[in-house]
């Protein structure tokens, strides 16, 4: 299965967790404090917000897929259309490991594709804890297209 994701930058971590739980009648999967989850299942969405942007708004989209074969495809899509594409392998970032690679739309919003390993205790392993400017772990800001293929990176940021 694979499930729409959202990554949302926030100012007020509590006001947006309790906005996002009434909003989705569900209260988040996972909490930290600078994030949060929801795992939905109608529709089939990761929503996750965090406080480590420089701004509020959208940081990325993605899909999260179940199965790792569906990762390989989804790369072999974005490669066949010549996308600029950003191959971060096994990495870390967001409270979990993960296999994953990254391309960038034509109006410069970044799109994650990425299978979750499992669960870690920090929001980045290669960031210090507490490190408000480690954003999650977008390839580029906003309108600033990735323009350069990279065989794969050994840290998440």
């Amino acid at each position: 299965m694979k499930r729409f994701h959202v990554h949302l930058h926030v100012d007020d971590l509590a006001q947006s967790i309790g906005f996002y739980s009434l909003l989705f009648a569900a209260e988040p999967a996972r909490t930290e404090v600078d994030y949060a989850k929801w795992m939905l299942e109608d529709p089939p969405v990761n929503f996750a917000i965090s406080t480590r942007g420089t701004q509020p708004g959208i940081d990325h989209l993605g899909i999260q897929t179940d199965d790792p074969a569906e990762l390989v495809a989804m790369k072999a899509r974005a490669r066949a259309a010549d996308m600029a594409l950003l191959d971060e392998g096994q990495t870390s970032c967001c409270y979990a490991r993960s296999e994953k690679h990254w391309v960038t739309d034509p109006q410069g919003i970044a799109w994650e594709h990425f299978h979750t390993l499992g669960n870690i205790p920090v929001f980045n392993e290669a960031s210090t804890p507490g490190d408000a400017r480690s954003a999650c772990c977008a390839p580029a800001p906003r309108g600033k297209p990735v323009g350069v293929a990279v065989a794969s990176s050994p840290s998440c940021c």
